[in-house]
């Protein structure tokens, strides 16, 4: 049976079950999304519109780290870390590097995602993706930190189609890639700790690789070598060489890893050997990718540049996709890493990021021959977009996804729009939770949904979640108490959770709600009538929202929340 098929029962199945569970429930209040909109209103795209012959990086905006990339004829396919995040590793496609689309996610089933117990930044680290011209077969590699599973592979003659199951591979060590040589053998490539006993500081780690035996999907094993101790120079105390990918050019191989650790000191580095074994030296002009070197308070930062992959175009020319991220004013970081391009010169003996190495810019320069269609004609857009949705759709977008579980395990499609039907879960279960996100992707934004909704007891809220994650987010929306409808406003920190603010409110048409944030700061709001706002609980800082005050790896999430286990009292 082909995974296509495997996914249209597994999706069957569950409409049922979601029926039947419908049918007993009887007693839990019908509410509904619709007309959902979001809207960027950052500076940096304002300040910096857009010639006819440029192009906005990021390409993808919010949290899309670790890409990784590959390329079959025209066509280029490009990979992202997800986390806990369900379905997990999306993926896009193009044919210029420039205007991208999601075809779907790799990993879309249970069987495939085990993360129902996972917190919001385990799961899925730092996939690979290449293409394996000799078996005409995509492989996707990754790390999946859940349910018990560790590094794995997937394959498939289609991306667009689905993936095979998991395969799991027979190594410790996070963040592998695949590597296909032109003699049809092929390595594994992959960060691990140093050998036992020979640590020598904290971030000390190795490059292994491993043969590959492509009939058995396994790695050989007693086949493992340390082509990397540290990094680029043991004696300086380099931390988390990871990311590896080995590429071949010209009968010489070239190792590329990030270094530095995905903060402020996070770089890419390159080595070269005449095997794909090693011994690799490192290039004399490391690190070929950084912005650490620059003011902080310099204009339209971009920092945090690494953990990169490369790709060749059809006429020879090199390019590097590479996570990075944009701080707000206050150094926040809430929309995450996010998914860059920069051509790269690999006219000499070494490959490097053109303009890799100075602080980077918003824009870039057009390929030859390509448009910006980016927004249009279903590319995924970038710059100050809006998204509208109605919610209507049976099937929803790609960009739509839950937590932990499937999205069709709590969602019923309706005329007028969404059904999130509540689990006995809230937002801060490490467990599946019954809320639809959508990933936050400017620093300064609007969004807003409509709710038809009466809660039929304080058990019950449905309404908008901003969900950094299950230890930090805030809550808004409507549950009741004794007799009365009330809007409430919780703020969650560290797992402790305060209302900031309730009112009484009558329910008598569907209700508006709204966020709007500005630099560091949210605003609250709801409608009764659709026209007027009232704002709830004042701005409140955006801080919770950001990786270097709640930790982890992702960016913030916005959801359309329903709970059965409301424990918020007006």
């Amino acid at each position: 049976m082909n995974p296509r098929t495997m996914h249209s029962i597994f999706l069957k199945k569950k409409r049922t079950m979601v029926a039947i569970a419908m049918l007993s429930v009887g007693s839990i209040s019908a509410q509904t999304f619709s007309d959902f909109s979001y809207k960027g209103n950052d500076k940096i795209y304002t300040n910096n519109p857009l010639k006819e012959n440029e192009f906005y990086s990021p390409i993808l905006q919010g949290c899309y780290p670790d890409p990784s990339i590959t390329r079959k004829g025209d066509d280029y396919y490009l990979v992202n870390s997800s986390f806990s995040m369900f379905p997990g590793v999306p993926i896009f496609t193009s044919k210029d590097l420039v205007n991208w689309k999601q075809v779907g996610h790799v990993l879309d089933r249970p069987s495939q995602l085990k993360v129902e117990k996972g917190g919001v930044s385990q799961g899925i680290y730092a996939p690979d993706i290449k293409y394996n011209k000799y078996n005409d077969t995509f492989y996707m590699i990754t790390t999946q930190i859940a349910g018990g599973i560790g590094n794995m592979v997937v394959k498939t003659k289609d991306p667009a189609k689905g993936w095979s199951e998991v395969q799991k591979l027979n190594f410790d060590g996070i963040d592998p890639a695949i590597f296909f040589d032109d003699n049809g053998k092929a390595y594994i490539v992959h960060n691990d700790a140093p050998p036992k006993g020979t640590e020598q500081y904290n971030g000390h780690r190795v490059i292994k690789i491993w043969d590959y035996d492509l009939e058995k999907d396994q790695v050989v094993a007693g086949s493992d070598k340390i082509i990397v101790n540290g990094g680029v120079d043991l004696s300086q105390k380099p931390i988390w060489i990871e990311g590896p990918h080995i590429y071949k050019k010209a009968g010489k191989y070239f190792l590329m890893c990030a270094e530095g650790g995905t903060g402020g000191n996070h770089s890419e580095v390159i080595f070269m050997s005449d095997s794909a074994k090693g011994p690799f030296v490192p290039a004399t002009n490391n690190p070929i990718l950084t912005q650490r070197y620059f003011p902080k308070d310099r204009r339209d930062k971009v920092d945090w540049a690494g953990h990169a992959d490369l790709v060749e175009t059809p006429d020879g020319k090199y390019y590097g996709v590479f996570l990075a991220i944009r701080p707000n004013e206050k150094g926040r970081v809430n929309h995450g890493r996010e998914t860059f391009i920069l051509p790269v010169d690999w006219s000499g003996k070494y490959p490097v990021f053109e303009n890799g190495l100075v602080p980077m810019k918003p824009k870039l320069k057009l390929p030859e021959g390509v448009k910006n269609k980016t927004g249009k004609d279903g590319f995924f857009p970038n710059g100050n977009f809006t998204y509208i949705d109605k919610l209507t759709d049976k099937n929803l977008d790609f960009r739509w996804i839950a937590m932990r579980g499937p999205r069709e395990n709590f969602i019923t499609s309706a005329k007028n729009g969404v059904k999130v039907n509540p689990m006995e879960t809230n937002i801060k279960a490490l467990a599946p939770v019954s809320a639809l996100f959508h990933r936050l992707q400017h620093e300064d934004f609007e969004t807003s949904v409509s709710l038809d909704y009466k809660p039929k007891s304080e058990k019950e809220l449905a309404g908008i979640t901003c969900y950094q994650s299950e230890r930090f987010n805030y809550v808004f929306g409507i549950t009741k108490k004794d007799k009365d409808f009330y809007i409430v406003l919780e703020r969650t920190e560290k797992g402790e959770s305060k209302l900031i603010a309730s009112e009484k409110i009558t329910l008598s048409k569907a209700i508006k709600l709204q966020v709007i944030g500005e630099r560091d700061e949210h605003q609250f709001n709801y409608s009764l009538d659709g026209k007027n706002f009232k704002n709830l609980g004042g701005p409140v800082s955006g801080d919770i929202l950001s990786t270097d005050v709640a930790g982890g790896f992702t960016g913030s999430l916005i959801g359309l929340y329903s709970t059965s286990s409301n424990d918020i009292k007006p």
